[in-house]
């Protein structure tokens, strides 16, 4: 075990260990059980064969799993730190947990008024996050989420979008002389390879598809006037120097598909459905609010009719 003298302090280890415990209810659980550590009295005989003690602290054990168990709990880009690392790390600040805790414990703050009410707050803050989060993952189905993306799909503007591409140079000069090549037959994507300036030029000025507002108003405008295969007889200027423009290809734009707006339907299905939760228990439930300083609240004027 290094030395803790050489390390950040437990509390500092602490309070980075928050990031963690503020990402949910599976953070605010390992926040519940405190120090993170199991005693070595919890442990099947069973379990412990095939979970390795990774630490000891004092009489306390720390399994191979607890510790694999809060890694899981971090952020993914911390995850992504090199594995030995990071066991290593959060290891000790189990350790630093466990001694944390026993120190409390013998200070006996377990029957300690402040103790008893905030570990009633975090009880019931844990309570609520796992009734909302079943709560959601019953109501926010596959099904209901097709149903979802159906309707968003049929709700959304049809846009039309080119394929084009362009080449890039520095004068209007030099545009023009690019134009009098096509004009003589020159192909397109190889003058783009050798003339243009703009990072497209290796793929032959390629720019893909392209909806009106994905480009700067001088190069839509001039883009979307052209029929396939068509080019731009006169340079095209913008912020980024002088344009030849060709279209090869229109086509009206493919909605997002169903995996790539899956999250965001879950958000908002999950916010809809958690609304309507609050609202159903609203109505069942009576309830009398105060004002700040203890009076009634005034009545809330009836609409008009």
């Amino acid at each position: 075990m290094p030395n803790l003298s050489s390390r950040p302090t437990a509390l500092t280890l602490l309070r980075a260990a928050g990031v963690a415990l503020a990402l949910g209810a599976s953070g605010l659980a390992l926040a519940l059980a405190a120090p993170g550590v199991a005693h070595a009295a919890d442990q099947p005989a069973a379990a412990k064969t095939a979970d390795p003690v990774v630490a000891r602290v004092n009489k306390v054990e720390i399994h191979n799993s607890q510790v694999l168990a809060a890694i899981q709990t971090l952020p993914p880009q911390v995850r992504s730190l090199p594995e030995d690392k990071l066991f290593s790390n959060i290891l000790d600040q189990m350790v630093d947990r466990e001694l944390l805790y026993q120190a409390a414990e013998t200070a006996k703050l377990q029957n300690d008024p402040e103790v008893k009410e905030r570990m009633a707050d975090l009880r019931q803050r844990v309570m609520e996050e796992v009734y909302l989060t079943r709560a959601v993952n019953a109501e926010v189905t596959d099904a209901k989420l097709r149903v979802a993306y159906d309707k968003m799909v049929k709700a959304m503007p049809k846009q039309e979008e080119v394929h084009a591409r362009h080449i890039l140079v520095k004068t209007e000069a030099e545009a023009k002389e690019v134009i009098a090549e096509l004009n003589k037959g020159a192909d397109f994507a190889a003058l783009a390879k050798e003339k243009s300036t703009g990072p497209s030029a290796k793929t032959g000025g390629d720019l893909g598809y392209f909806t009106k507002d994905q480009m700067v108003p001088a190069f839509s405008t001039a883009a979307f006037a052209l029929k396939t295969g068509e080019y731009t007889k006169t340079p095209v200027q913008t912020e980024f120097g002088w344009h030849v423009i060709q279209v090869l290809d229109r086509r009206t734009a493919p909605p997002p598909t169903f995996d790539a707006s899956k999250d965001e339907l879950r958000k908002q299905l999950a916010q809809a459905a958690i609304g309507n939760m609050v609202q159903s228990l609203r109505g069942k439930a009576k309830i009398v609010e105060y004002n700040s300083d203890g009076s009634p609240m005034a009545a809330p004027a009836a609409p008009p009719k």
